[in-house]
């Protein structure tokens, strides 16, 4: 087991609060957006094994089946396919799509045949990997994910009866649907800049009437921004439907005049509560918009941007790897297993993240040992001892992060929740 020190990523979107609070730790005033943990090269997590601080990459390239174990390096070679993260936005991230492993290998290899520099702005891809990804909520957590059914944004943007969102809202009811969204998408992403600012402007200033008016100014749109929608909870639809209209608002505050906003009209808008999740899989646009999240990835750095961002926008490129295909998101919570495993299930193997809620009453929690791990301790705190010789015991307070590597038996115990972070072999 080894205690992890962890990098804080300060990006502009990131809040000056959250993570310092999380921490315990006194805010420095600057944005703190993410807490990396693991062996990501642009910022990997120490460990100190007696001899002074250590990246972690290090330590895995310098013996990877001794860190990883031979069924993971035998999947995914001898890195770590993961990263864990601590999110946490005060303003909206760029609107992004994320490229499968094909499409991943195949853009790195033109890139790199073509000369373009890693650090190019204009550079699409980093590496060859794909980059699926989960985000589950700490806190109450807005986010925007996939497309919302064509005929639902169509009534979305003629409540807000803009003029130059009518073309689009006449192509979305003309179908068929994935050609219209793909349609609509592109108009967007490659009209003229000043009509779409204009537009932007319009359309930001009818989001914020219908965003604080009456049930009945609003009436017609609740269906439109309300997919997904959970039918336990009757009032939940028309309060999503306000907040929804209210972050559309509030995009045109950060980013005006960004074509973005309008592309944002497409998604589907998501508030989980804590403990829900998302899954990101690849070619599905998305955008964290606020909330304090543990995220977890797979361990790549391949991301087309679509909007809301002062980055390279490579419109072609992006319309060849984004899905065209609407539907409510699913939102995931975690399922339990015998032995007080709780997982959130996706379709890939590089990650997995489940969390374990711990009670002095219960009996200590025993991890598979197969595969590393990074824990982190989200609440309360967890003390972790080693099963196999009785041993090594370490403590983790609520912000604070252990690894173990592959082989390394260890059991749980104490009073918080435990996220565990690992891969599927």
């Amino acid at each position: 087991m080894d205690r992890l020190i962890n990098t804080v990523r300060p990006y502009a979107w990131g809040s000056t609060t959250a993570i310092p609070e999380f921490l315990g730790a006194a805010p420095t005033g600057e944005p703190q957006a993410e807490l990396w943990m693991g062996a990501h090269p642009g910022a990997p997590s120490h460990v100190d094994r007696g001899s002074g601080a250590q990246p972690l990459s290090e330590l895995i390239d310098a013996d990877p089946e001794g860190e990883l174990g031979p069924d993971a390096v035998a999947a995914f070679g001898p890195r770590l396919p993961f990263l864990l993260k601590l999110l946490a936005a005060a303003s909206p991230l760029s609107l992004q799509v994320h490229p499968d492993l094909s499409q991943a290998r195949e853009g790195f290899a033109d890139e790199e045949s073509r000369g373009v520099p890693l650090e190019a702005g204009h550079r699409n891809y980093k590496d060859p990997q794909h980059k699926p990804e989960l985000i589950c909520a700490l806190t109450p957590f807005e986010g925007l994910c996939g497309f919302r059914h064509a005929s639902r944004t169509a009534d979305l943007l003629d409540a807000l009866d803009v003029d130059g969102l009518k073309p689009y809202a006449d192509i979305l009811r003309a179908g068929p649907e994935s050609d219209a969204l793909r349609e609509v998408l592109t108009a967007v992403l490659t009209a003229d800049r000043d009509e779409m600012a204009r537009t932007v402007a319009e359309a930001a200033r009818a989001a914020r009437h219908l965003a604080g008016g009456s049930p009945t100014a609003r009436a017609g749109a609740t269906a439109a921004a309300t997919d997904g929608a959970r039918p336990e909870a009757p009032a939940y639809g028309e309060e999503l439907e306000a907040r929804a209209y209210a972050a559309y608002a509030s995009l045109a505050d950060h980013y005006p005049g960004d074509p973005g906003v309008i592309a944002a009209m497409l998604f589907n808008y998501v508030r989980l509560q804590p403990g829900e999740a998302l899954y990101l899989g690849a070619g599905v646009p998305h955008a964290y918009l606020a909330g304090l999240g543990v995220e977890i990835m797979a361990n790549s750095d391949n991301v087309l941007r679509c909007g809301l961002t002062p980055k390279h926008v490579d419109v072609p490129e992006l319309l060849r790897i984004v899905r065209f295909e609407s539907g409510a998101p699913e939102v995931l919570r975690p399922v339990a297993d015998a032995e007080g495993e709780q997982q959130y299930e996706v379709p890939t193997d590089d990650f997995r993240l489940s969390r374990y809620l711990l009670s002095p009453a219960g009996e200590p929690r025993r991890l598979d040992d197969r595969t590393p791990q990074i824990l982190l301790c989200a609440d309360g705190r967890a003390v972790l001892r080693k099963a196999a010789d009785g041993g090594g015991e370490l403590t983790l307070e609520r912000g604070q992060s252990a690894y173990v590597q592959a082989g390394e038996s260890v059991e749980a115990s104490g009073d918080g929740t435990l996220f565990r972070a690992t891969v599927a072999v």
